[in-house]
């Protein structure tokens, strides 16, 4: 994975095949500490200690489709090249939260990529789930949650091609509001 936005989607489908309702994103970029953090907290079914061990391993997924689980293999080895880290923290029954820091400026953090498009994909694909993504770069804050949307929206599904429209330009617009890294 080459981008940031990628990272995310994984994650997050990995989230709503655990049965998460709930999954939080959070994006925080501090230019004066020179970070990049990105953190994904779900209330899906939680990982054993077992589990979280197996996770890291780029041979093991519970995925039928393919036979490696490079995601969070990718994502710690793309943090520790920009002199970060990434942990994973979970509980059976509990859900999981997945944090990766990077160094900002650092020539070899990966860009943010298609963040709108990630979303809205992980948005329309996954409809029973809600999602809440916070964006902060140096106190400037952008936030969308679909329980709001949902509730504004009432009927209208959030697949509407109207909406997912909207989705977009909300998305790229408010980014480009509070001066997000690309």
């Amino acid at each position: 994975m080459l981008e940031l936005a990628l990272h995310i989607l994984d994650i997050v489908e990995n989230s709503v095949r655990a049965g998460a309702t709930l999954v939080r994103i959070l994006i925080r970029e501090n230019r004066a500490k020179d970070l990049f953090l990105m953190r994904i907290t779900d209330n899906g079914s939680g990982m054993t200690p077992e589990e979280r061990q197996r996770a890291l391993d780029p041979f093991y997924t519970t995925k039928k489709v393919r036979r490696v689980g490079l995601g969070l293999p990718m994502l710690s080895e793309a943090t520790e090249r920009t002199g970060g880290r990434m942990t994973l923290r979970s509980k059976p029954g509990m859900g999981t939260v997945v944090t990766a820091e990077f160094g900002l400026s650092h020539i070899d953090r990966q860009p943010m990529g298609d963040i709108a498009s990630s979303l809205i994909a992980t948005i329309v694909g996954n409809p029973g789930s809600d999602f809440i993504y916070r964006h902060e770069v140096d106190g400037r804050t952008y936030l969308l949650d679909t329980r709001e949307l949902k509730k504004a929206l009432e009927d209208v599904p959030l697949n509407h091609p109207e909406v997912t429209g909207f989705l977009r330009e909300h998305i790229t617009e408010g980014l480009s509001d509070i001066g997000a890294a690309a």
